[in-house]
């Protein structure tokens, strides 16, 4: 998969927030041209040394939910916790596992934020613009907004907001489980990220993609592994 090398990550903080607020204003929100049929889901987590990232990338296809493509890939640690800028640990990770597919995905789902940001620039919106494609933030908890509990059925949401700005969407992706928090990452709609979002769900409350990415970082953590894999 070809990526867009957009900048150098050996950034300070000031640099960090300034490329976040520059690189915000390219983000697109539009409608998906055409339905998607490959989805890539991106998840990383950290080695029990605290000294590496590991990201996993997994593709499947959207209307089987089955997977046809899974790659990883770990990087040593070079940015500092900081909140808000999560994307400059974890990205370079992501971004070296998605160098390594064979399939490219016609949409991503990451786990993480979109625009739900406080700059909206989330690191699903990160990744968007270096992949070039279509991305969703899908957070398992809400980093900022206001937001009224959806319906208990699955499918119900509500808009998360930002004072009178909608950010995102709190979807209800099983009936009776806690919600998700859905955003644009880049080049879709908050309609049809909730859409695809809801397709790509199976018997979990997590989309599947990244719910398979997040079992395999969790085992490869556990495994130790620090070095690059398939």
């Amino acid at each position: 998969m070809n990526i867009i090398d957009l900048h150098s990550w050996d950034v300070d903080y000031k640099q960090a927030v300034a490329l976040q607020v520059e690189l915000a204003g390219h983000v697109r929100q539009t409608k998906l041209r055409k339905t998607p049929k490959l989805i890539g889901g991106v998840d990383c987590a950290f080695t029990r040394d605290g000294h590496s990232v590991i990201a996993c990338v997994v593709v499947l296809q959207l209307l089987s939910l089955h997977p046809i493509e899974i790659r990883w890939a770990a990087e040593p640690l070079k940015f500092p916790y900081i909140p808000g800028l999560l994307s400059f640990r974890e990205a370079p990770a992501c971004i070296a596992a998605a160098r390594k597919l064979q399939s490219v995905p016609d949409v991503f789902i990451v786990d993480g934020q979109g625009i739900a940001h406080p700059r909206r620039f989330g690191i699903a919106s990160h990744l968007g613009l270096f992949f070039d494609r279509p991305t969703i933030g899908c957070a398992k908890s809400r980093l900022i907004g206001q937001y009224a509990q959806p319906d208990r059925l699955k499918g119900s949401w509500t808009p998360l907001q930002d004072g009178k700005t909608v950010i995102g969407a709190v979807l209800r992706t099983k009936n009776d489980v806690r919600p998700v928090f859905v955003s644009v990452g880049h080049k879709i709609c908050l309609d049809d990220a909730v859409n695809v979002c809801l397709c790509a769900t199976g018997s979990y409350r997590l989309p599947e993609p990244t719910r398979l990415a997040d079992r395999k970082v969790a085992e490869l953590k556990r495994t130790g592994a620090t070095t690059d894999g398939a």
